[in-house]
């Protein structure tokens, strides 16, 4: 058996999270499954937690998102016996009375110093559940006390501040220990405090990230990164990029491709940055970077830098993006529509997209022009179309286009 839980359990741990690099989170995750489905509350519990999400677990993992199987699997670590069952499902709301009467705990106090007993032995991931004991105030209910246990408010506030600072110390050993996501807390504990009974610190908050980043956390240095990035330190923003994408964040590639594609950093290389995008493009999930990277890489094909030119593959990346709510592609999708590129000629499209354009562009004035002074998928208004072409300045189709109108006498254009 392990040192604080089964065999199964403290391997599904390593590779879910205390070595998130190691990239065998596939292999965590079956450990824990059938280990829950032999017995193991602590399985049932960690599981629960795989399911539901980036809030819970690192992203990198692309397990499957299921709430309703969450909530069985939680309800099942408790009845199972499991102390961290028993916290997390306090912490996420599950703990309900009836569900509390099935735990084999005398009380919530037994559950907890069964996790504290494993968190002062060493076990990073029961460290973050007594620290989260602390930190969310669950200790009142664990204790069973409340404001009427207490003579005054003076007793009653000195009474939560020992107990909420008691999570500084545990998120620290969580933290090391690689449970990356005891930064969050610790962050918001330092920057905002907690009412007025702990004092904010935003001087402790600065450089978590950047410790994070240090012990080798991917999404760390993905987020470092982003700090840097912000500060225009092009190229260390860079260096820890590459590091968070060796790690498995995926995300890392977006950021890594537009500094390739833009030359931040780094000498320009659109090749390199449209592989760059495809590896970003491998996430399964609808994340903005992934967005970005079909974007990106939709304009590198329309244009052919530093890919061969496809329009087909030009206007299904770039649609997708603009189908996620971005609309970073409304000028080259209003091109394919207009010319036919990679998908069928449709001028009332175009005009759409064309129209969302929301600065000086001398194509798209010159296509709106076309389509308003030809009556293309809208009724023809000449004096529309022509104020269009005018825009257009010296782009050279919208000055060839312009040589079919004229104005007459009257100051109205009119088609030669």
């Amino acid at each position: 058996m392990g040192n604080c839980f089964s065999d199964e359990v403290e391997q599904a741990l390593t590779y879910i999270y205390y070595d998130l690099r190691a990239g065998k989170g596939a292999e965590g995750f079956m450990l824990l499954q059938r280990a829950s489905d032999a017995g193991d509350g602590d399985a049932s519990c960690i599981l629960a937690r795989c399911y539901c999400g980036n809030q819970y677990v690192w992203s990198g993992h692309d397990f499957p998102e299921d709430d309703d199987r969450a909530v069985m699997l939680i309800h099942r670590a408790v009845e199972q016996g499991s102390g961290i069952g028993v916290l997390v499902a306090l912490r996420t709301g599950e703990l309900t009375p009836s569900l509390e009467k099935k735990m084999p705990f005398s009380s919530l106090q037994e559950a907890f110093d069964s996790v504290l007993e494993k968190a002062q032995r060493g076990d990073a991931f029961c460290q973050y559940t007594v620290a989260n004991s602390y930190f969310w105030w669950d200790f009142l209910r664990i204790q069973g006390k409340g404001r009427d246990a207490f003579s005054n408010e003076k007793e009653y506030k000195e009474y939560l501040r020992m107990n909420i600072s008691q999570c500084e110390d545990w998120f620290w050993k969580a933290f090391r220990g690689g449970m990356y996501f005891a930064a969050n807390n610790l962050n918001h504990f330092y920057s905002e405090g907690d009412e007025d009974i702990i004092a904010p610190r935003p001087e402790l908050a600065k450089d978590l990230f950047l410790t994070g980043a240090q012990m080798g956390y991917p999404i760390h240095q993905w987020m470092y990164g982003q700090d840097l990035e912000e500060q225009k330190k092009y190229e260390e923003a860079l260096h820890w990029y590459k590091l968070g994408a060796e790690g498995g964040q995926l995300e890392c590639w977006f950021r890594i491709g537009r500094a390739y594609e833009l030359g931040q950093g780094v000498a320009k290389d659109e090749a390199y940055a449209a592989r760059c995008y495809e590896k970003g493009l491998t996430q399964k999930k609808d994340s903005g970077n992934r967005i970005g990277c079909a974007n990106r890489l939709g304009a590198l094909y329309y244009d052919g830098t530093g890919v061969e030119k496809d329009y087909a593959k030009a206007f299904q990346l770039m649609k997708y993006g603009y189908d996620h709510n971005t609309t970073f592609a409304v000028c080259y999708l209003g091109y394919c529509y207009f010319r036919g590129h990679g998908t069928q000629q449709d001028y009332g499209k175009a005009r759409e997209f064309l129209e969302k354009v929301n600065w000086n562009n001398r194509e798209v004035f010159y296509m709106l022009g076309v389509i308003y002074g030809q009556g293309l998928g809208v009724p023809a208004d000449i004096k529309k179309g022509v104020e269009y072409l005018l825009k257009a300045g010296d782009y050279k189709e919208a000055k060839e286009e312009l040589l079919k109108y004229k104005k007459t006498l009257f100051g109205k254009w009119v088609r030669r």
